[in-house]
């Protein structure tokens, strides 16, 4: 697996729901399992079932945090400003949308809708690496729709 980018709040965030899976959700599923078990013939028993399948759900969530955890790279925000676009940049473009700005991230924490684009996605990865004033054509579905970079923060 690749590094996966991610700011420090992100990365903490994501430690917390590891920590919440672990110990609460974890304890919990085993106690409607137990409970469950105790009402006697669990091939008919629904509540059975049902824990049994959060309990595989919650597990294999458990583990796929753990492996993004070993591939993380922290972003730091407190480098300089880059003259190029990277993972953590800012990004003010214009478009024929009118100016926009982004935030290159990744793809845990995107969010396109309030600007956290990930850095691989299309319009992402076009960015990667272009400097103020760059010129960036990315193919979408609906066509190719052209950007320029106006200020990288």
């Amino acid at each position: 697996m690749e590094n996966q980018y991610f700011s420090k709040e992100g990365l903490e965030k994501l430690k917390n729901e590891l920590e919440k899976r672990s110990s609460v959700l974890r304890p919990e599923i085993a106690k409607k399992i137990k409970e469950a078990k105790e009402e006697g013939d669990i091939s008919e028993n629904a509540a059975f079932d049902a824990a049994r399948e959060a309990q595989a759900s919650n597990e294999g969530r458990i583990e796929e945090i753990k492996i993004i955890l070993e591939n993380a790279v922290i972003i730091d925000s407190s480098i300089s400003r880059s003259e190029t676009v990277i993972v953590g940049s800012g990004v003010k473009v214009d478009s024929d949308r009118g100016a926009q700005d982004f935030i290159i991230v990744g793809a845990t924490e995107s969010d396109p809708i309030k600007g956290f684009i990930s850095n691989e996605s299309p319009l992402g990865k076009a960015f990667l690496g272009r400097k103020k004033g760059d010129k960036v054509e990315v193919k979408t579905p609906k066509g190719v729709s052209e950007y320029k970079i106006l200020e990288i923060k």
